[in-house]
């Protein structure tokens, strides 16, 4: 079969290094793909913006594309889902209406109260006096939200009411651009996060590997929040038991609600959690594709043919699936980023280092913000590359992610020394 993978990202090259693993998938196209999409084996970019639905429609028919998977969130809010389906191409992802679980942060919060998921305290303002109003009256900390997609970094722990009031105005100023015409100010839950992403057909969810995500810029998790630093699974914080919980709870009821809503929804719906130290839990917020970086950190575990679970699931047939298998062991991704980043950053450097990194033992490099020179792989991006690491248990394989990226090099290269600090070790 021949799949067209639609992103740039490390989670896109993520997807297809896993596609290209199985026999089955005979090339991968990537619209546009990224310097390390561009450099695998039976794998290659196209000259394609995420956002060019003519022009990955026109391809699709010219070169009998079997499967379309899209990787990031704004084509699918912009409705890539709905237009190819219009022309019978089979696509992995939901449609718009369905992709507004992570489009709108409000329009999620009023599906997770019809459908008794637990979540955290909320309120919704369109403008920034009222929003101010409020959060003189509650406690603090309080979170800030912008209600639209802002690339993860949408979201502001303000720990005094002057910090709080400042998020809301630069939000409404424009901050996150159209993404901020609504704010949300939510209660703060103390806790760790867990990434639970889950499989689905719109009737059967299959939840894959928790995943630890590394939100902050800093080590420690201090500083400003970003799209995503660093990450690895299996999270031993999501026990069998509390999966099953999650799993009925908030995934099942979840898709419930989006059916009673006519809303056909197929892909990936990611929960992102706050568990307490008591194993109680909140639901934080909803995407609806693969997150970046769990991807990178969950896929090499990965032993089920990808390609099979996305079928299944664009062909409402995931209940007839097997139970998914996973290798055993643990994955780590570390996040190398441009200097700068989440603010200001430069772009054209030379990366040095990523073919010996990848020549070591089950160490893998998953290029983001890259693109292929004539002579050599430059950054292009924030998030530039990330590192993974697979080891029989957390500690080998934090040590082989690290062990990679110490070999890469380019000018301004900034990554967190602490991925995995906060893991539960048994």
């Amino acid at each position: 079969m021949k799949v067209l993978v639609v992103g740039n990202g490390g989670r896109e090259h993520a997807i297809a290094f896993k596609l290209l693993q199985s026999s089955k998938v005979e090339r991968v196209f990537c619209a546009p793909g990224n310097g390390g999409t561009a450099t695998l084996a039976r794998c290659q970019n196209l000259p394609l913006e995420v956002n060019d639905f003519a022009g990955i429609k026109q391809f699709c028919q010219d070169n009998n594309i079997d499967l379309v998977v899209v990787g990031p969130e704004i084509p699918l809010a912009m409705g890539i889902t709905d237009y190819l389906q219009n022309f019978k191409i089979k696509v992995f992802g939901p449609t718009r209406a369905g992709a507004q679980i992570e489009a709108s942060k409000a329009w999620a919060k009023a599906l997770m109260a019809e459908s008794g998921i637990p979540t955290a305290k909320a309120a919704v303002f369109t403008d920034a006096a009222a929003a101010k109003g409020y959060v003189n009256t509650g406690s603090i900390p309080v979170v800030i939200k912008a209600d639209g997609l802002a690339a993860g970094k949408g979201v502001i722990v303000a720990a005094t009411i002057e910090e709080a009031h400042k998020a809301i105005d630069n939000i409404f100023a424009g901050q996150f651009g159209s993404a901020g015409k609504f704010v949300l100010v939510e209660e703060c839950l103390v806790g760790q996060e867990v990434s639970v992403l889950a499989l689905t057909d719109g009737i059967v969810v299959r939840p894959l590997l928790p995943a630890q995500d590394h939100k902050r810029i800093g080590d420690g998790d201090t500083g400003e929040n970003t799209g995503g630093m660093g990450a690895y699974a299996p999270s031993p914080l999501v026990t069998p038991e509390l999966m099953a919980k999650i799993e009925t709870e908030v995934l099942q009821k979840a898709i419930a609600t989006l059916g009673k809503r006519n809303i056909d929804y197929r892909g990936v719906l990611y929960a992102g959690l706050m568990v307490s130290a008591n194993g109680e839990f909140k639901v934080l917020e909803f995407n609806c594709r693969f997150g970046d970086p769990e991807t990178q950190a969950i896929l090499p575990l990965l032993e089920t043919p990808l390609e099979d679970l996305l079928l299944a699931c664009v062909e409402k047939k995931l209940g007839e699936m097997p139970p998914i298998a996973w290798k055993e062991g643990a994955a780590c991704c570390v996040v190398a980023a441009a200097g700068g980043y989440p603010g200001d950053y430069g772009k054209g450097e030379a990366i040095a280092g990523i073919k010996s990194t990848e020549g070591l033992t089950n160490t893998y490099v998953f290029q983001a913000g890259t693109k292929q020179t004539n002579t050599q792989i430059v950054t292009d991006g924030g998030r530039v590359l990330g590192v993974t690491g697979i080891g029989e248990n957390f500690n080998s394989a934090i040590s082989r992610a690290y062990a990679g990226i110490n070999g890469i090099h380019f000018q301004g290269m900034y990554y967190r020394r602490d991925i995995g600090h906060r893991r539960v070790q048994k």
